[in-house]
């Protein structure tokens, strides 16, 4: 059985995906953006990487919230940025944000993103 997660907390899909699927207690949850819930897709933080992370932050932890998981139930994550450059911005506000929980993890360059934005980072947890 495949649950689909559907929250207001976070952005509305930009594209044929589901925000997060439970599947057997796994929650894949689908990347996100700096994206403002409810505004029809307008991107926050403009160029400031740690600003976009801590939304994007918050979206994913929206979205996990809405399935019954939190950030520290996050078992890996991909994180996708623009510049290679902003990884150390990048990484101070995760680590803030997870604590002393270390989610398994990659980190890819990638060419661009939807919306122009500078980071994008996919989670799986569990309940």
């Amino acid at each position: 059985m495949v649950e689909h997660v559907v929250t207001p907390h976070a952005p509305d899909a930009i594209g044929p995906y589901s925000q997060a699927l439970v599947v057997q207690g796994f929650i894949f949850c689908s990347g996100q953006v700096a994206l403002e819930p409810g505004s029809g897709g307008k991107l926050q933080g403009g160029v400031d990487v740690a600003e976009q992370t801590r939304r994007v932050l918050d979206n994913l932890g929206a979205v996990l919230k809405a399935a019954g998981s939190s950030l520290h139930q996050v078992v890996k994550t991909t994180v996708y940025l623009t510049d290679m450059a902003n990884f150390a911005a990048m990484n101070q506000v995760y680590a803030e944000r997870f604590g002393d929980h270390r989610p398994a993890r990659a980190t890819v360059a990638v060419v661009g993103l939807p919306k122009g934005a500078l980071v994008e980072i996919e989670a799986i947890a569990v309940r």
